[in-house]
């Protein structure tokens, strides 16, 4: 028998390894949920609630840029002008109910605008210069196409004559000042003297409303202390009434029911006194002959029946 003897190193059988092959670790942390997801809303909520945040700025930036510009302004200037060149150009004016203001100094103002193009004549400014006349009580200004402006005036009526500081001027029923008056061409009205009179003309009108029958022999009324009235009559008396306004209407009716009763006025007093309540106190001129009348409460059944209406 022959033997095989093999050659080179004889295969030697693998040893096993007890060693296994590393795992990979992910070292990665978890997503955490965002916080409008944790609420309850879908996934990528608030990327796009910051992209509409920031497209919102963007618009607001660019707005306020346009504006501050005046990109606006400037466009509608340029079509108003535009609209001005075709025809629309304001050449005249017209004036309606002005008879104590000045026509001259209405057309100046009229006039007097940023451009003449009828779409931008400012029609609010207008009227606000012309209510700076004190004759002017209301004014309407408006456009009447293609080239004329209107203006509609109400004017202010007359009430009084106001004294005060050695000036006098023009009054309306609501104090307002007119314009000054001369000594030698004052109109037939109440004469009002003392600080802030013109401001009370329309207490002083609802008092002489109260008694008719004296209205027409009142020339004028003083406003004392800034709290009452003193009443002048054209025969030369005055009435000192109380201060607030019903017991000054209460007693001047009471005055005007015992002078037709007895017939005060033109008699040479001097004043009547009727600031305490209930009292009449006369007091009496130093000319010889002068005597103080009867006083007596009015009797209302036979007060004329225009007064005893009127009380």
């Amino acid at each position: 028998m022959s033997a095989r003897v093999a050659r080179g190193n004889a295969a030697r059988p693998r040893a096993r390894s007890n060693s296994r092959a590393p795992r990979s670790v992910n070292t990665r942390r978890k997503k955490q949920p965002e916080m409008l997801e944790s609420l309850g809303f879908a996934p990528g909520t608030g990327r796009r609630v910051i992209g509409w945040m920031l497209g919102i700025g963007t618009i607001v930036v660019a707005l306020a840029l346009i504006l501050s510009l005046r990109l606006p302004q400037l466009a509608g200037t340029a079509i108003g002008e535009g609209i001005g060149a075709a025809g629309f150009t304001m050449r005249r004016v017209e004036i309606n109910g002005a008879s104590r203001v000045p026509r001259l100094a209405v057309y100046n103002i009229a006039f007097d605008q940023p451009s003449m193009a009828m779409p931008l004549v400012d029609l609010s400014a207008t009227r606000e210069r012309l209510l700076h006349f004190g004759w002017i009580k209301e004014a309407r200004v408006s456009r009447r196409l293609p080239d004329t402006l209107v203006v509609d005036i109400v004017e202010r009526v007359p009430a009084a004559i106001w004294q005060h500081g050695g000036q006098l001027s023009l009054v309306d029923a609501e104090g307002v000042i007119l314009e000054p008056v001369h000594v030698d061409s004052m109109p037939d009205l109440l004469l009002v003297v003392g600080p802030a009179a013109n401001r009370h003309l329309g207490t002083l009108q609802a008092l002489l409303g109260a008694a008719p029958h004296l209205r027409p022999q009142v020339t004028g009324a003083s406003w004392i202390g800034d709290r009452r009235w003193d009443i002048r009559f054209q025969t030369g008396e005055t009435l000192s009434l109380p201060e607030g306004d019903d017991a000054a209407r209460r007693a001047i009716q009471r005055f005007a029911a015992m002078d037709q009763q007895t017939q005060l006025l033109g008699r040479g007093l001097v004043r009547f006194d009727m600031r305490i309540p209930g009292r009449v106190i006369v007091r009496v001129s130093r000319e010889p002959g002068s005597t103080v009348p009867v006083l007596t409460d009015p009797d209302p059944g036979q007060m004329p029946e225009d007064l005893a209406r009127t009380i």
